[in-house]
């Protein structure tokens, strides 16, 4: 029990590291939360500091997610256990420590826990994600999307209650997350997707 109280935190802590900020700082000398949307996440950079930039941040945040899951696994954590050190993680990256618990949405680092814990429904998600954004372009439309449908890939492909539940916990704060989008997206002004 020891193990888990102390990898709690620890998983929250990680997933709380600002990858896009910090590395906006590194490659591009700026402070992200400025420019564009004011996001951290993969999307603002890539679209401020272009693709390698955008690319890193996205695999930086999915480890947030993924490498706390494969620590707790690897401890011989139980399915509790794990779900809520995947949560942990997926909530410092949203809610974060280090900017006064301002964070991003959560996509890429959902996408980490979910690698840990259910990969083959993430190559489902990834499918629905790549087709809303094939078909209409927008990011924010695609990861509501496939956010939406994850708990039901995951109780179609994987059937544990436990993970249906964090899948749950973690898809409804990524389209919380994305209420302003979902506003810009009704009245048609949401920026699409440029490759």
């Amino acid at each position: 029990m020891l193990k888990e109280i102390i990898l709690l935190p620890l998983a929250y802590l990680f997933g709380s590291i600002p990858t896009g900020l910090l590395l906006a700082k590194a490659f591009g000398g700026v402070d992200i939360r400025t420019t564009g949307s004011g996001n951290i996440g993969a999307t603002n950079v890539y679209r401020t500091l272009g693709r390698k930039v955008g690319v890193m941040t996205l695999g930086g945040d999915c480890l947030k997610g993924l490498v706390p899951v494969l620590v707790a696994k690897g401890l011989g954590f139980t399915v509790p256990w794990i779900a809520a050190i995947g949560i942990a993680a997926f909530i410092g990256h949203v809610y974060t420590v280090f900017l006064g618990f301002k964070g991003g949405k959560g996509v890429a680092t959902a996408m980490g826990v979910f690698l840990g814990t259910c990969p083959m429904s993430v190559l489902v998600a990834l499918a629905v994600f790549a087709l809303v954004l094939w078909k209409w372009r927008y990011v924010s439309l695609a990861s509501i999307t496939a956010a939406a449908a994850m708990p039901l890939i995951v109780a179609a492909l994987d059937g544990k209650p436990l993970i249906i539940a964090m899948t749950l916990v973690i898809a409804a704060f990524v389209i919380y997350k994305h209420r302003e989008n979902i506003q810009r997206l009704r009245a048609g002004t949401e920026s699409k997707f440029k490759a």
